[in-house]
């Protein structure tokens, strides 16, 4: 019998093409449940928060819904695009995005409390507005300001 791998496993065998991190003066334990955060519902801050300042989230139009496998997901549009694939992976603290681009969310233990990786491991080549060269630096500068946003909302959740 052939199985797919998982999203996790897929991603894990790509190496990284862009990398962002930040840390917050919190427990690992803490972070992770709000960034792993992900069920049945409308995208927003208490659910699959990597997502819940993209456009469609905050007009209402994203939902998640249960997808293959163990804590596996879909995000659905309202509209004509192409579900997001989602794969959470508690025990190991990542979240994995599968979308135009696929990427991973990392949580793990740090000097300063908890750090947040997001590794982005592949980008759709014909997705619109992304080129080669000039489009990466925009790419790396949207990781930038996404993370920083998730990290705002958790730590204005925990209050660090």
């Amino acid at each position: 019998m052939h199985t797919t791998p998982s999203l996790l496993t897929e991603l894990d065998a790509l190496p990284a093409r862009w990398e962002v991190r930040g840390a917050l003066a919190a427990p690992v334990g803490s972070v992770a449940a709000l960034l792993l955060a992900v069920a049945e519902g409308r995208v927003g801050d208490d659910n699959l928060l990597v997502l819940a300042r993209a456009s469609a989230a905050r007009q209402g139009a994203m939902t998640v819904v249960a997808g293959s496998g163990a804590d596996g997901y879909r995000v659905e549009y309202a509209g004509p695009v192409e579900p997001v694939e989602i794969q959470v992976d508690r025990a190991r603290s990542r979240l994995a995005v599968q979308s135009w681009y696929a990427g991973v969310h990392t949580v793990t233990a740090c000097p300063e409390g908890a750090r947040v990786t997001h590794r982005v491991h592949r980008v759709l080549p014909d997705h619109q507005g992304f080129a080669p060269g000039i489009a990466e630096i925009g790419l790396y500068t949207r990781m930038s300001r996404d993370l920083k946003q998730v990290l705002d909302v958790i730590a204005d959740r925990l209050g660090c």
